[in-house]
């Protein structure tokens, strides 16, 4: 990624009226953003790697593959012009990499993937969008019971396609899916749509992306069509999950449905940082919404130097963003416990732990979806 590249893509005008420091946040994770991806781009698969691991000496070291990630990835690149867009995509255009992406739709039995394949087609107009639209249908994928991020994923992409293709019964399903499972007593959503599909000690419990991809989806319905409903809930949901904010900008991971607190804060992701949080909320006060524009640059400064390690986890070196810092348990301990105690009594918290297990832990590695999203937040608006 040439130079010049990297300074169109960091000079748009709403990031230069973010104030400093959280402005140089802004274009430092653009830079390694731009720089990053074409090292996570698997030639021998055609498809984006599913993460990238620290290498002892030097760089990082691929693992996996991932078609879900290939597409966050293309979301955020779509942004870029056409020689930005070849940098990273091995030599294809956005339009040139979704269709090959599309092809893979006939195997392609998970319905969140296959919202991000429809999202992906609607941003670049691929003429493959009504067969995509189609074979959601197929799968019932817009009023059976899911996970809430595919139904946001769901809705956000039904949304990008409308203005290409009528889908006004499934955009209809999809927005009520939706907004039926908010539960307002606790301002939150649930981890699924439906109590009849959660697993017995996983229905009180919902993580940061099962409120910021619902907040983010219904943004944009307000935004496209002036839903004062949707927007309520967005605004009621931003504010739940503003009000537990951590005092250094953490976003934490795991709530309590019902009431709205927190079960357990880590690890905090770094994704969530710089991208995810930024993304649901810029767009809610974009439709109209509040603004948490502090509580979003408290955000991006936790990731400059967190707090836990006393350091940062942008590694310029090898052009990645480290994913997440989490306690010294094992086999998620903590958070297990913590969810058991919840169940019990919402005042349960087993305090010891904090300190039995620090929050010192550095997961070294880097997933593209990541470097995707910070494109898609930050160029997309």
């Amino acid at each position: 990624m040439t130079s010049a590249m990297m300074t169109s893509a960091c000079s748009h005008a709403h990031i230069a009226q973010w104030p400093n420091p959280a402005r140089q946040i802004i274009e430092h994770v653009l830079a390694i953003a731009l720089r990053g991806l074409p090292q996570m781009y698997r030639r021998d698969s055609g498809l984006f790697t599913f993460t990238c691991r620290k290498r002892d000496n030097d760089g990082v070291q691929q693992h996996g593959e991932s078609l879900r990630y290939s597409c966050i990835v293309v979301l955020g690149v779509a942004l870029l012009d056409e020689a930005g867009q070849r940098a990273i995509l091995g030599g294809e255009t956005a339009r040139e990499f979704c269709g090959r992406l599309l092809s893979r739709i006939e195997h392609t039995n998970n319905l969140g993937d296959l919202a991000l394949l429809i999202w992906c087609a609607a941003a670049v107009e691929h003429p493959h969008l009504p067969y995509a639209i189609e074979r959601l249908d197929q799968l019932n994928g817009t009023y059976e019971p899911c996970e809430t991020v595919a139904a946001a994923w769901v809705l956000s992409a039904l949304l990008a396609a409308h203005k290409h293709i009528c889908t006004q019964r499934l955009f209809d399903q999809a927005r009520a899916r939706l907004v039926q499972c908010f539960n307002h007593a606790g301002g939150l959503f649930p981890h699924y749509t439906s109590p009849l599909i959660a697993p017995l000690g996983r229905s009180h419990v919902a993580c940061f992306a099962d409120q910021v991809y619902p907040i983010l989806a219904l943004s944009q319905l307000a935004r496209a069509t002036g839903d004062e409903f949707a927007l309520s809930i967005a605004n009621r949901c931003a504010a739940q999950i503003v009000s537990v904010q951590g005092a250094a900008g953490q976003w934490w991971w795991h709530y309590e449905v019902h009431h709205g607190s927190v079960i357990e804060g880590y690890p905090v992701y770094s994704v969530h940082q710089n991208a995810m949080a930024p993304m649901a909320l810029l767009a809610l006060a974009d439709a109209g919404g509040t603004n948490h524009k502090d509580a979003t640059a408290r955000g991006l400064a936790w990731l400059e130097h967190a707090p836990e390690i006393g350091r940062s986890l942008i590694d310029d070196d090898r052009s990645v963003i480290w994913r997440k810092i989490g306690r010294s348990d094992v086999r998620k301990l903590v958070r297990f416990s913590r969810a058991v105690a919840n169940r019990i009594h919402p005042r349960l918290t087993l305090q010891p732990l904090n300190w039995m297990f620090q929050p010192t832990v550095v997961d070294f590695e880097c997933r593209p979806y990541h470097l995707g999203w910070i494109l898609y937040t930050w160029l997309g608006r």
